[in-house]
């Protein structure tokens, strides 16, 4: 729109400087304001084109259809109540003609214009086309139809039609070139002011809004933006001339080398000379060369038979017998030795076998023994209870005459025992149950020690682990590293010092936490939670690197408590994660909230981490929302918020951590809190140890006295067994009868015969165990003999091999030495060989180059310049020559190439001279414009002074209009009839109707100084009273007589029976809106 504007405002330049030279003779009084107006105007064929013919309606807005609405020349009224489809009349003008959603202020994409429940609206405007200045009058004809179809997506299509309705074009282009032509502008607000801009001005308390207004509806502000662009064009011409300028020195210089090279025709002899020179120097200094290799030659011969390789060769050669002489003798005695220790060996497992059979015959002997004797002991035993028996057999024949009385006193001491086992069985049972509550008591003491001592062990865990970290960041203090490791530092020293070596490929990177840092500190604990193990691992190129790097991490750390690394050819440049990335409109990714010094460390965390899907959300209550109320956003695998939770789409895990342990950019604020932790861990501890001390001391009393009860129940259980044993011996002596004393005397006697059998088994089974033992005691002794016969051969035998070993090492060594220097002395006897040879045929070749030399220059030259820097000075000049030789023969075209360089050299430098006075003059000129278009802005500020003042005349008001050009604003001040005389008041203050006649005031002032084919105005007079309203109706009405070429469209929603009856006057009265299945209709008359 911009090029339609500019068009359009050096077309209206000439109307108003017109009118500012006409606008000074304007009077006080209504009737020569009329006859300025009549003058001011200009009839011209202009008045047929542009002019709207109808207006036709579907599906828009709330209108199913509306129209068509066939419009006059010059007045036309629309007339309706609230829904009838005023303003949507308006709004399609705008729409229909190609104008945006946001001109209308009633919707913010054309979809809003589609009628709910339809896919399509249809707006068809008709302009007029007549007269000598119509457009493409042979193609369209009188009239020009713009029929656009508007989409329920937003998109719309054109169509413009001739006067018949055939189809010319479908482009927005024509459409915009039509409205160019006929001088239409659709966001100009003097063309079209709606009912919400004209709300707009009325309540703006900003005095740059109704400056910016002006601006607008004059096209003042267009004029400015296109000076600004030509300012800003002139200033981009102005630094390609400058470019320009610096070509212009490149060309130069091409100019001056084709100058040069025409000038240095006439040196081509001087050259050759030089050359001839040259080439007698070379021939000499090839002749200085050949001298000096073979007197180099001679040397190295002499050096090289000064060389002492045989004499090396013998040496290592009697070093070499001397050695084998030595190992002939330690093989001879080994093999001594070790022909008696196989013979050791033989006897060894002879006697060992000898000895494994008496040891089992001796075993054997002595379970026969054992057998023999146990035998005998059980049967001394019987005959000894048996004996016992007889004994009391006959004690109680003997007292069976005194029995009865002896009875009954068994029976009362029966008795008394019976009562007092009673007794001690209750204390027994008393004794068991306080032993198991005891016992539980213990137990449960025991318990809470083994709690306590738990709860100790994991504050000591903690204490140690929070000084370890103390230590540690004491010691990032002076070294960052110390954060990762004690030993990370020697790491990386030990990594340097390998890399300098050329260990490594590409040196590792890492550790990975110290190489990355945070854009916001505040989520150093949430990057941590995601990196965990990562903040600690290296990273590799390859696998030989990773390699190296294993070697290295061995000498610090112990197999299985490495930090780990990572394997990824190195890359310069970032992943591209755009496909991947997780998006949301509130929160970054890990990715975003991290930098690192390279991007290796980036693309290794995407890789391992997929840091560029985890999203950072601080507040748990929104990652859970996010997270788990409903789809994940796109690409979103996990979130962590500020305290590190993690969060998933069906789970969620609370952090261990509560601090940053890597990246925490406040040192000595960590240390405190470290402090007061450990203070806080070391009186835990000191608490635990006095509870755990006061624990076991309950314990061990408890011990004690369980102990004390369990004596005293073994106590009690020993004295109810002895009363047990004399109730159950009472019993059983009153139970015995008189044995029969002849068959027990009987079996006394045969167990003695059996006795003495026995013994004699006994003696004679002792005797074989004791020849069984000797025999074995011999054998053993005969095995350790021979072992130990064997154990000291063995010792002798191993100083031996070493020796051995040492001496065939040694052998080996020696024989390799004598092969190498029998190979360098074969190489220097080659060397020295090849050397005469060489040495030789240079002399003969120095003869021969001698011989060329005289040929080439008869007296021998001194040189001292050398061979290639002669031979790259030839090679010059018989390039240089070649050149002139082959320029010589067209010495036409150097010239001529010489003339076209000078030529174009001096072409280019009048054109950037000219561009530098074209730029010149163009800021001239635009200087000269902007002071023009000062003076046309003051022109168009006063007379729109005067015409506001006019027009309030109308209303016997005064006002003011007050211009400030250089702060952009405009202050309008009113009084109306009747108010104090003391100044003006404000728009704002005035009734709603006396602000109305304002605004048509200030249009109507805007109308006289721009030029446009119609106007419209949207309820101008909703706040007027009748009085300001038939005021207002007389301008407007006397306006359009004056501009009867142009066309108005007012519309109102007030009564029209006041207007007078003329054909320049057309009321177009539409219906009241009906409700019809759920929609709203509204039919133009």
């Amino acid at each position: 729109m911009s090029k339609r504007k500019a068009s359009v405002i050096i077309d209206t330049t000439s109307f108003k400087s017109r009118r500012v030279t006409t606008a000074g003779a304007e009077n006080a009084t209504d009737t020569n304001r009329q006859g300025l107006s009549s003058n001011i105007f200009t009839p011209s064929a202009s008045g047929d084109i542009g002019l709207i013919e109808s207006i036709t309606l579907k599906n828009f807005l709330c209108h199913h259809s509306l129209g068509p609405v066939q419009f006059g020349p010059h007045v036309n009224f629309i007339v309706g109540n609230n829904g009838s489809g005023k303003s949507a009349i308006l709004t399609a003008l705008i729409v229909g003609l190609g104008g945006k959603a946001t001109m209308t202020n009633r919707g913010v994409s054309l979809k809003d214009f589609v009628k709910t429940g339809e896919n399509t609206a249809d707006v068809t405007v008709k302009l007029r086309n007549r007269g000598a200045d119509a457009y493409k009058k042979d193609l369209y004809g009188d009239y020009i139809t713009v029929e656009q179809r508007i989409s329920s997506d937003g998109s719309r299509s054109y169509k413009l039609k001739n006067k018949s309705g055939q189809l010319v074009s479908n482009k927005k282009e024509e459409l915009i070139s039509v409205l160019d032509h006929f001088n239409i502008q659709l966001d100009n607000p003097v063309s079209i002011l709606s009912q919400e801009m004209s709300k707009q001005f009325l309540h703006s308390k900003n005095e740059t809004d109704k400056y910016k207004f002006f601006m607008k509806a004059t096209l003042l502000e267009q004029m400015k933006r296109d000076y600004i662009h030509i300012k800003h064009t002139e200033t981009i011409t102005r630094q390609q001339v400058e470019r320009q300028e610096e070509c212009l020195k490149d060309l130069k210089q091409e100019f001056l080398q084709k100058k040069e090279r025409y000038e240095s025709l006439s040196s081509f002899s001087d050259l050759k000379e030089t050359l001839e020179n040259l080439k007698n120097k070379m021939a000499w200094c090839l002749v200085r060369d050949k001298e000096q290799s073979i007197q180099q030659l001679k040397e190295e011969i002499r050096k090289e038979e000064k060389n002492k390789h045989e004499d090396n060769l013998k040496l290592c050669q009697s070093k070499l017998v001397q050695t084998e002489k030595r190992l002939q003798i330690i093989k001879k005695r080994t093999d001594s030795l070790r022909d008696e220790q196989k013979s050791l060996r033989e006897d060894h497992l002879n006697f060992k076998q000898q000895a494994k059979i008496t040891n089992k015959a001796h075993k054997e002997q002595e379970l026969v023994y054992f057998r023999a004797l146990n035998k005998l002991k059980q049967t001394e035993r019987e005959q000894s209870l048996l004996q016992e028996k007889i004994n009391k057999a006959k004690a109680s024949e003997r007292l069976n005459n005194s029995g009865e009385t002896k009875r009954s006193k068994q029976q009362v001491t029966l008795g008394d025992l019976k009562e007092q086992l009673a007794e001690l069985q209750r204390k027994c049972l008393q004794l068991n149950e306080d032993i198991k509550k005891k016992h539980q008591a213990l137990l449960k003491g025991k318990e809470e020690r083994d709690k306590l001592r738990v709860e100790a062990k994991s504050v000591q865990f903690a204490y140690e682990s929070k000084l370890k970290r103390k230590n540690q960041l004491l010691a990032s203090r002076s070294n960052k590293l110390k954060r990762f490791g004690d030993h990370v530092p020697d790491l990386i020293a030990a990594i340097n010092d390998a890399c300098a070596a050329g260990h490594f490929i590409k040196k590792p990177i890492g550790p990975i936490g110290a190489c990355i840092s945070l854009k916001d500190p505040t989520l150093a604990v949430s990057v941590e939670c995601c990196l965990r193990s990562f903040m600690k691992a290296f990273c590799c190129d390859n696998y030989k690197d990773e390699s190296v790097l294993q070697g290295l991490m061995s000498r610090f750390y112990p197999k299985g408590n490495r930090p780990q690394i990572i394997v990824s050819p190195f890359s310069d440049k970032l992943y591209n994660v755009h496909g991947r990335k997780a998006c949301h409109p509130d929160y970054l990714t890990v990715l975003d909230t991290i930098t690192a010094t390279t991007p290796v460390i980036i693309n290794c965390l995407v890789d391992m981490r997929g840091i560029e899907t985890i999203l950072v959300i601080k507040e748990k209550n929104k990652a859970r929302g996010i997270m788990q109320k409903g789809r994940p956003p796109k690409n979103c695998r996990e979130a962590f918020t500020a305290e590190g939770d993690q969060v998933f789409p069906n789970r969620y895990y609370t952090s261990e951590f509560s601090m940053a342990k890597y990246l925490s950019g406040d040192i000595e604020t960590e240390i405190n809190l470290l402090e007061s932790e450990l203070e806080n861990f070391k009186a835990q501890l000191s608490r635990f140890q006095l509870q755990a001390n006061s624990v076991t001391e309950d314990i061990l009393s408890m011990e004690n006295i369980l102990n004390s009860t369990i004596n005293t129940l073994k106590k009690t259980q020993a004295s109810e067994n002895q009363v047990k044993a004399a109730i159950s011996e009472l019993e059983t002596a009153s139970e015995e009868q008189s044995d029969d004393f002849t068959s027990l005397e009987e079996v006394a006697q045969e167990n003695q015969q059996k006795i003495e059998a026995e013994k004699q088994v006994v003696q004679e089974a002792k005797a074989e165990l004791d020849k069984q033992r000797n025999t074995s005691e011999e054998a053993d002794s005969n095995y350790s003999s021979v072992k130990d016969k064997i154990d000291q051969l063995l010792e002798e035998i191993e100083p031996l091999k070493d020796e051995q070993l040492k001496l065939e090492t040694e052998c080996v060594k020696h024989e390799r030495n004598l092969k190498l220097l029998e190979k360098k002395l074969k190489t220097h006897e080659d060397n020295v060989q090849a050397m005469n040879s060489a040495l030789s045929e240079k002399e003969q070749e120095l003869q021969e180059n001698v011989e060329k030399a005289k040929q080439i220059s008869p007296e021998r030259q001194h040189v001292t310049c050398s061979t290639k820097s002669i031979d790259t000075e030839i090679t010059r000049l018989k390039k240089k020559l070649k050149v002139y030789e082959s320029n010589h023969g067209e010495q036409e075209q150097v010239i001529r190439e010489y003339a076209e360089a000078l030529s174009l050299y001096k072409e280019k430098t009048n054109q950037v001279r000219d561009l530098r006075r074209f730029i010149d003059r163009l800021n001239n000129i635009m200087s000269d414009r902007q002071n023009r278009y000062k003076i046309m802005r003051r022109s168009l500020s006063v007379r729109c002074k005067l015409y506001f003042n006019n027009f309030l005349i109308k209303m016997n008001c005064c006002g003011s209009m007050i211009f400030d050009h250089n702060n952009e604003t405009l202050s309008i001040s009113v009084k109306p009839p009747g108010r104090d005389k003391v100044g003006a008041s404000d728009m704002r203050s005035l009734s709603g109707g006396e602000r109305s006649f304002s605004t048509v005031c200030f249009m109507l002032s805007l109308w006289e100084i721009t030029e446009s084919p119609f106007r419209c105005l949207d309820e101008f007079d909703v706040y007027m009273d009748m009085h300001n309203r038939r005021i207002c109706l007389d301008l407007l009405l006397e306006l359009s007589e004056r501009q009867h070429l142009r066309q108005f469209i007012f519309i109102t929603p007030l009564n029209t029976s006041n207007l007078p009856k003329t054909a320049l006057i057309k009321i177009h009265h539409l219906q009241d809106p009906e409700r019809e299945d759920g929609h709203t209709r509204d039919k133009a008359m």
